[in-house]
């Protein structure tokens, strides 16, 4: 399944389980217009419900640039208009992307900086490209924040607040060594060669016990480590019960894959 045009703001394709979202405006930096944001609201809840999907990558045309962030020059031509932009936008800061239990891995190809930090973020593995930095560089033109909260999980404070005050960058090693980015290659291809091989890795083993762990950080974060605890343990109830636990202690003592039923 392959989007028609290439020259989509967004393409999407799905191969052997693995979801493929590209960010395809290179003139524009890969920046996010009022389309773009759309089409991306779009695609997580249809990669939600596509129970052939086991895991995501998020990835970029090349221009150097994963994501500048939000189209300024587009929202500024749509305030001239006499409209906001953020209205035409059903979820303008992504919110579905942390509702999507199937594993997100983003090749960051390129500097990212605002809405390409916030793609980072939703995601739950980042590969980094040596030599490019990120931003969150909102407060140098005006905009909001909000969204960031999350990074608190992800970032020392200190930093993070370092970051949103002053919209200076940060090299993508520098986040490597605090813990936002997995895995930092020397090229474009690398990112992408590793972002796929990750992606393949998560999608070889249990399904359930993949969206449990996922689902189960994700509420850690939400509510704490106590509280968190017994949500895990909910959660991962029916994957302790599921014959996929049963076969995949088969497979362990056959000695061969195993094949898992996703029940």
């Amino acid at each position: 399944m392959q989007d028609a045009e290439t020259n989509a703001p967004v393409i999407f394709g799905v191969e052997d389980g693995i979801a493929r979202i590209t960010l395809n405006r290179p003139d524009r930096r890969n920046a996010i217009d009022v389309e773009t944001a759309n089409r991306l609201t779009a695609l997580w809840r249809q990669v939600e419900e596509d129970t052939s999907i086991l895991a995501v990558v998020v990835d970029a045309t090349d221009c150097g640039t994963f994501c500048a962030g939000m189209d300024l020059k587009d929202m500024a031509a749509i305030r001239a208009a006499g409209d906001d932009p953020l209205d035409r936008m059903e979820d303008p800061f992504q919110a579905d992307m942390r509702d999507v239990t199937k594993p997100i891995v983003c090749a960051l190809v390129g500097h990212f900086a605002g809405a390409g930090m916030l793609i980072a973020m939703g995601a739950d593995i980042r590969i980094g490209l040596a030599g490019s930095v990120a931003m969150i560089s909102e407060a140098r033109f005006g905009r909001g924040t909000s969204w960031a909260v999350p990074l608190l999980w992800m970032l020392p404070q200190p930093v993070l607040t370092e970051m949103m005050l002053t919209g200076d960058p940060v090299s993508v090693e520098d986040l490597a060594r605090h813990g936002f980015v997995n895995h930092v290659e020397q090229s474009v291809a690398d990112v992408r060669t590793r972002a796929m091989a990750l992606a393949r890795r998560i999608a070889e083993n249990a399904p359930l016990s993949v969206r449990a762990a996922k689902a189960s950080l994700a509420a850690g974060m939400d509510l704490g480590c106590a509280e968190g605890l017994a949500k895990a343990a909910e959660l991962h109830r029916a994957v302790y019960t599921s014959e996929d636990a049963g076969e995949g202690a088969r497979a362990f003592a056959e000695r061969r894959k195993p094949r898992w039923l996703g029940r």
